[in-house]
């Protein structure tokens, strides 16, 4: 299957905000995590980030990373570009305490102030995201 970061961006951070109203915080906080990761690779390469289409993901193994990376691997494109000034993101990296591997923790685990803060920064990124499809970057 062809990666489609902008339509895996888009389905996660849905199904994200669906499982945060039901109040099922583990799914939830990792969506949010996907949701983020998928937006700023999609924005990554319209700043110009190289892609293997043969392997069908980033050619730089550095920009193989999760939520908890990508936040800061985004910079290196953003700065770079003529349109990036428009897309910082906040800082510190609200991601920086979420990682893949979580989606095999016990729900316990989680809550809904961890949550929040999760998806706030996904939020952030989904903004991003309609300014570069209003702007005609994505």
């Amino acid at each position: 299957m062809q990666a489609d970061y902008l339509d895996a961006h888009e389905r996660h951070w849905q199904d994200a905000e669906l499982l945060f109203q039901a109040q099922r915080w583990a799914n939830a906080d990792h969506l949010y995590g996907m949701a983020a990761e998928c937006g700023l690779k999609r924005l990554m390469l319209a700043f110009g980030m190289p892609f293997d289409t043969n392997k069908n993901r980033p050619a730089h193994q550095m920009d193989r990373v999760h939520a908890e990376s990508i936040w800061v691997r985004f910079e290196s494109y953003r700065s770079g570009h003529h349109q990036g000034a428009g897309y910082a993101l906040t800082t510190p990296n609200p991601f920086e305490n979420w990682k893949v591997e979580q989606r095999y923790a016990h729900r316990s685990n989680f809550n809904q102030p961890l949550v929040e803060a999760h998806r706030s920064g996904a939020e952030t990124v989904a903004r991003l995201i309609q300014k570069a499809r209003w702007e005609g970057l994505v």
